[in-house]
């Protein structure tokens, strides 16, 4: 029984560390897709949406920051469309969530980390706007805001101060540069949309999306207490010649233990440049979670998961195929 309480108190202690910290990065977010709906014109809007053709750079430099928060930050944007697909997966790929601490504290040589940091980073820009490309080349990157549809689906009702809009939530996007609207509804896109509303309807998504992750990563982290974290190292070098896959698979958990342990076994000499470097790809941490939550299109999400497994063990099997080591 002292055990149980044990890994309850130290399951809901990580639950609150993992979790409280995004607080301030999806507010913000909202904060600035609020107001991005709400106080810009469709032209605005199309200006921040070309502007995203670099997208996969700045996501690919972003996602190196240790812990996952921009990883949450980009999902949330991609479920609204403010950037493009590309930039979600440079995000992602490069999200090097607890490998840094991990390696800061176990005196990894400077070189080595940068080296790893710099292939992750460059791996996630090369497949960045290589998916972009492809999106174009489909003819499928022109997906308007979907910014609404969160309101919709959290029910945050910012839509309510104009009748209009509550009708028809795509109308806001249209409000702005529709002068007639202006005269008639006295509000040119102030649109009875004051600070106020847009601070409301941040803070109901940001609440909404934080109890989310945080009954999610508490069962997580009731699971990864209750079998131990060695229990994954296990997993992971139970078959040698298929660690690759198999790293990467454990990267695909939206916790910090996934890549803490990948990082520790590689240090520890158990796992290989490859194995290491496919778990790490695919680690995306707690930005699996806000991508299920946010975007409701759960063939998406599939998709998005499994191209992200297969480019992190893709290119696992790679360094592994010519020697590479750091």
């Amino acid at each position: 029984m002292e055990d149980f309480g044990h890994i309850i108190g130290h399951a809901v202690e990580h639950t609150f560390a993992d979790t409280l910290y995004l607080i301030p990065f999806l507010f913000v977010t909202y904060l600035a897709m609020e107001w991005l709906e709400h106080k810009t014109g469709s032209k605005t809007q199309e200006a921040v949406r070309r502007a995203g053709a670099a997208g996969p750079a700045v996501g690919a430099l972003v996602g190196v920051v240790p812990q996952c928060g921009f990883s949450a930050v980009s999902a949330t944007l991609w479920a609204g469309r403010v950037i493009t697909l590309g930039t979600l997966f440079a995000v992602f790929l490069s999200t090097s969530d607890e490998m840094l601490p991990i390696f800061l504290a176990e005196q990894v040589p400077l070189p080595t980390i940068l080296k790893i940091l710099g292939v992750k980073l460059m791996i996630g820009m090369v497949m960045g706007f290589l998916i972009d490309a492809v999106m174009r080349i489909a003819r499928r990157d022109n997906d308007p805001l979907r910014i609404h549809e969160l309101c919709e689906q959290d029910s945050c009702r910012c839509e309510e101060d104009c009748a209009e809009c509550g009708e028809n939530p795509g109308k806001v996007y249209e409000h702005f540069e529709d002068e007639a609207c202006a005269h008639t509804h006295d509000h040119s896109h102030d649109h009875a949309f004051g600070w106020k509303i847009i601070l409301k309807s941040a803070l109901a998504h940001t609440v909404q999306v934080t109890a989310f992750i945080l009954v999610i990563t508490l069962a997580l982290n009731l699971a990864i207490e209750g079998i131990g974290e060695d229990a994954l190292g296990d997993f992971l070098v139970a078959n040698e010649s298929a660690s690759v896959f198999l790293a990467g698979l454990v990267g695909l958990v939206p916790n910090c233990a996934a890549s803490v342990v990948i990082a520790q076994l590689y240090l520890d000499g158990v796992l290989g440049a490859g194995a290491m470097l496919a778990g790490l790809l695919v680690g995306a941490g707690v930005g699996l979670l806000v991508l299920a939550r946010s975007n409701r299109h759960a063939g998406q999400n599939i998709a998005i998961v499994c191209a992200l497994y297969a480019t992190g063990v893709s290119w696992g099997l790679l360094v592994n195929v010519f020697g590479i080591a750091f």
